[in-house]
């Protein structure tokens, strides 16, 4: 019998769709924003990552992070956010709803560094751009959100 298919069978094409490799994009921001953000949200409990020794307390960045400790609750806030948001994204689980809680936090990420400490620019930015690209990917999830009038219950 010949492997090829005649193209007049209708409902089937003789020649194989080839497949996209933008189609893996989405996956991979995902999973690196859920690497990211569980891995540095461990750290902010279990500290397996070392602090550098020479962080100097008038650093505006090292202040900032000091102050959010000071605070009793914010820092672990943030840190349990990132953690859960990141097992989130692992999982592939409500993930709108974790890109939705982490966006505030990857806007502080990104103008600490914008405007406290450059160095680490380069990661804000790519966390930046997998958030909005995300959010670009699951927008029909954000549609109802987004809409100007809604009556409750509906």
């Amino acid at each position: 019998m010949d492997a090829t298919l005649s193209s007049s069978t209708p409902g089937v094409d003789a020649t194989p769709k080839k497949k996209s490799f933008a189609r893996f994009l989405p996956t991979a921001a995902r999973v690196f924003m859920g690497l990211v953000f569980f891995v540095f949200g461990l750290n902010g409990f279990l500290e397996f990552i070392p602090m550098p020794k020479d962080l100097n307390p008038a650093d505006p960045a090292v202040a900032f992070g000091i102050a959010m400790k000071a605070t009793g609750f914010l820092f672990a806030l943030v840190k349990g956010t990132e953690t859960v948001v990141g097992l989130l994204l692992l999982a592939n689980r409500f993930v709108p709803l974790a890109l939705a809680l982490i966006a505030p936090v990857i806007v502080n990420i990104f103008l600490t560094h914008a405007f406290l400490a450059p160095s680490g620019l380069g990661l804000a930015v790519m966390l930046l751009a997998a958030e909005i690209f995300l959010a670009w990917s699951y927008r029909a999830a954000y549609r109802p959100m987004l809409a100007m009038k809604v009556n409750p219950g509906s």
